[in-house]
């Protein structure tokens, strides 16, 4: 589902948006590692031509992991985050995920406003360590966050 506001298209991600995506990410000083295998459930944000923003998740059976969430300076403080943090958890309940959990070295103050939750590293399920993100490409010092998802 394509959404439009103001100038702003929010959409799924499309194979030719790796590029656009790992540079983002790069700029914003987040790991690029593991990104591209999960394109599919990437959720992309444009003004105009220029890819703008940008979440992931990496799904690993009934949980996932949400990643990659980037806005670029000139877009950064106009509600872009937070409307990509809303279209991927409705992309996490259509996947039909129980949970979702997070890793953040910066963002830890932000997360609670959509229920993320602050828990152990070692609370994180066996099945996120497929992770890039687990695997090295995230700090250990990163905050793990968890979001229990409603059934469907």
């Amino acid at each position: 589902m394509t959404m439009v506001t103001e100038r702003r298209v929010l959409r799924p991600a499309r194979p030719d948006d790796r590029e656009g995506i790992e540079q983002l990410l790069i700029a914003r000083g987040l790991p690029t590692a593991g990104a591209p295998a999960h394109l599919g459930a990437f959720m992309v944000a444009e003004e105009g031509s220029a890819l703008v923003g940008c979440a992931g998740i990496e799904r690993y059976g009934e949980v996932g992991l949400f990643r990659s969430l980037a806005v670029s300076e000139e877009s950064a403080g106009r509600g872009l985050g937070t409307a990509l943090v809303a279209r991927s958890l409705e992309l996490a309940g259509q996947l039909g995920l129980r949970s979702l959990f997070l890793l953040t070295t910066t963002a830890a103050d932000y997360f609670p406003r959509f229920g993320f939750q602050p828990i152990p590293r070692g609370a994180l399920p066996t099945s996120l360590a497929q992770s890039e993100e687990l695997r090295g490409a995230c700090p250990a010092t990163a905050t793990a966050m968890r979001l229990l998802l409603p059934a469907r």
